[in-house]
């Protein structure tokens, strides 16, 4: 006799991520969550915030992340955004993102706004 488990996505989902944290710990874990999801439920819709702290994951001379930050960002369900207020206050310039990183007005603001069209909402933080 063969088992076989599947999962299957009756209802897709949208997913979004909270990241702030300048610690590796959380950035990887956030690269390696939404593209396991992203893979396993290609219906639902997944995005990355970015803030504070966690800039330097989307900067192409910073990211220890970016071969990740790239894939992620190719695929269609998932988006990547930076917020544009931490990119002034960093003196950050769209150019030195990495390509396909989109920017956002104020990632709080993007958060909330995601929360009440019914995005669920992780926050991918450092644990010591």
């Amino acid at each position: 006799m063969v088992w076989s488990v599947g999962i299957s996505q009756d209802n897709p989902v949208k997913i979004l991520f909270d990241v702030t944290s300048s610690h590796l710990e959380p950035q990887q874990a956030t690269v390696r969550h939404v593209k396991a999801m992203s893979e396993a439920y290609p219906d639902s819709e997944f995005e990355i915030v970015v803030y504070g702290g966690a800039l330097d994951m989307l900067l192409k001379e910073k990211s220890s992340v970016t071969d990740g930050i790239i894939d992620l960002s190719n695929r269609a369900n998932v988006t990547v955004n930076a917020c544009a207020g931490t990119m002034k206050r960093r003196k950050v310039d769209k150019s030195q993102l990495i390509d396909g990183v989109n920017v956002v007005p104020d990632a709080i603001f993007e958060l909330a706004i995601k929360q009440k069209e019914g995005w669920s909402y992780v926050k991918e933080s450092y644990n010591n």
